[in-house]
């Protein structure tokens, strides 16, 4: 792979045999790069995103990649709600975070206390917040963001993107979002996909 920390080959995808969602697509990303995914709804932007983490497997081609974390839309599906925010985090922490977390708290606009409560007594937007400490602290070298900010009002949403753009110095980031604006400036490449049938 060299310098990529992903890299896809000849990928094909279909639910329904011959209508392809994917057919020969290729992509590759290096670290510092941050490419936007835009599409309709249908069009294939959670799939590609399910090859990538391996819940899907293709029909065809392959799929190289480096440890990565996800940054789900919906930050509720993503939590356990009978455990503090705080002990799903060290579960997939390994190494020894606290050093670094004050922080990456502040630019979250977070109180450490959050961390201590369960997922129901957040915010949406608190719990979205959450959601990417987690991912940032597993240090990856690849970082899949569906939607990050959909929850968040513009303040926030912008410094939230800002802190995601500066992790770029350590990975990769491939971003699936409906905003254009935003996607045009933070992107490397924008990807569009029109497979929607």
């Amino acid at each position: 792979m060299q310098n990529s920390v992903l890299s896809i080959k000849d990928l094909s995808f279909y639910y329904i045999k011959d209508k392809f969602i994917y057919k020969n697509f290729e992509m590759e990303l290096k670290k510092g790069e941050l490419v936007s995914i835009i599409g309709k709804s249908g069009s294939g932007k959670t799939t590609l995103f399910e090859l990538i983490l391996g819940n899907l497997k293709p029909i065809s081609g392959t799929i190289e990649k480096e440890n990565l974390a996800m940054i789900f839309q919906d930050p509720f599906s993503s939590f356990h709600p009978s455990y503090t925010i705080y002990e799903q985090i060290k579960d997939v922490v390994k190494s020894d975070f606290k050093d670094k977390i004050d922080t990456i708290l502040q630019k979250l606009s977070l109180e450490f206390n959050l961390l201590e409560k369960k997922p129901y007594e957040l915010s949406g937007g608190q719990l979205q917040r959450c959601s990417i400490l987690r991912a940032i602290l597993q240090k990856p070298k690849l970082l899949l963001v569906d939607e990050p900010t959909s929850a968040l009002d513009n303040i926030i949403a912008y410094e939230v993107m800002k802190l995601l753009v500066s992790l770029l110095d350590d990975c990769a980031i491939l971003l699936v979002t409906h905003d254009l604006d935003m996607a045009s400036w933070c992107s490397n490449k924008i990807i569009r996909l029109d497979n929607a049938k």
